[in-house]
């Protein structure tokens, strides 16, 4: 697979890399073995790029695929959701635990939201004097927004920024709006400009836009400000399917089978705000009683796809 350098980090990532949230308990909840032998199977075939954090419990999945074989070249990215600096420099001890490596190739601050910045300062100087310590290479944010975004741009000490973007928008903030993908790339392209690596998330939506496969990927690999873009995978065919989508060999007409794929709503991500039971035109959609957050009765609910969109954090995804 193709190589790029990651921005002004020296470091050369492939142009896909492996997002292995599917894969962990929030989701599909695979047996270890299983998961890392996906992971082994993809870095054998190419990919040397691999997005985790420590909220998604995935750890052990990278270390048991890493201790399959000779992979020293891979290239980790890890994420942390804390504010404070010893959470922040305790999450970074604990990847390099639980990982297996002393250095930990890129630590971002995890799903920046507006107005964080500065109340986050105390985790941005931990990453900072990580990096300094030589525990981590680069540091940087990830995001669902395009205002933190073009502040990722102007942060001189940041070196890479992996922000949310797909062709139909989802999930795309600005504050408490809703924002384009159009706003997202004048953003996205500023950071490439200071010299930031970027690599992107959600090109499928959170699974939303798996019917549209080949047009969802057509439209992120045709972002020359984007280094990387990252995957999740749960399955080895899953792997395939990219691995032939950037050879070429993919027939055009093809598309996934999505029939078995149901909603869901990440209880990790949900806040409870009542926009997917409001857009949801089946009834399907209701709130448990016990915390408060989303739930989906599936004997109801048609696919239709209402609720990704209108959700505020892409805490709706299909798997």
């Amino acid at each position: 697979m193709k190589k790029v350098l990651l921005g002004n980090t020296g470091m050369e990532v492939s142009i896909a890399g492996f997002g292995i949230l599917p894969m962990g308990p929030s989701q599909l909840a695979l047996p270890i073995e299983e998961g890392a032998e996906i992971i082994r199977y993809a870095f054998d075939h190419g990919m040397n790029f691999i997005d985790t954090a420590q909220y998604y419990r995935t750890y052990p999945y990278i270390k048991k695929a890493l201790d399959g074989g000779n992979y020293d070249h891979v290239i980790i990215c890890s994420k942390c959701l804390e504010d404070d600096y010893d959470s922040m420099m305790e999450a970074i001890e604990e990847a390099r635990s639980e990982l297996g490596r002393e250095v930990i190739d890129i630590f971002l601050m995890h799903e920046v939201r507006s107005g964080q910045l500065e109340e986050r300062e105390g985790a941005w100087q931990a990453l900072k004097d990580a990096k300094e310590k030589g525990l981590v290479r680069a540091i940087g944010l990830s995001t669902h927004h395009v205002d933190i975004t073009w502040e990722a741009a102007k942060m001189e000490d940041l070196d890479v920024v992996f922000p949310l973007i797909n062709y139909a928008g989802l999930g795309i903030r600005k504050g408490d709006a809703f924002a384009t993908r159009e706003e997202m790339m004048e953003a996205i392209h500023a950071c490439h400009l200071a010299g930031k690596g970027v690599f992107s998330m959600k090109a499928f939506g959170g699974g939303s836009l798996t019917a549209h496969y080949q047009e969802a990927l057509d439209y992120v690999f045709a972002q020359e400000d984007i280094d990387s873009v990252m995957v999740g995978f749960g399955k080895k065919r899953e792997v395939d399917d990219l691995l032939s989508y950037l050879d070429g060999t993919m027939d055009p007409s093809y598309q996934p089978d999505i029939s078995k794929k149901k909603v869901h709503i990440n209880h990790e991500d949900c806040e409870g705000c009542g926009s997917c039971k409001a857009a949801c035109p089946a009834g399907a959609i209701y709130y448990n009683k016990e915390n408060g957050l989303a739930e989906v009765d599936h004997d109801k609910c048609l696919t239709c796809g209402y609720c990704s969109p209108v959700c505020p954090v892409r805490a709706v995804i299909m798997y």
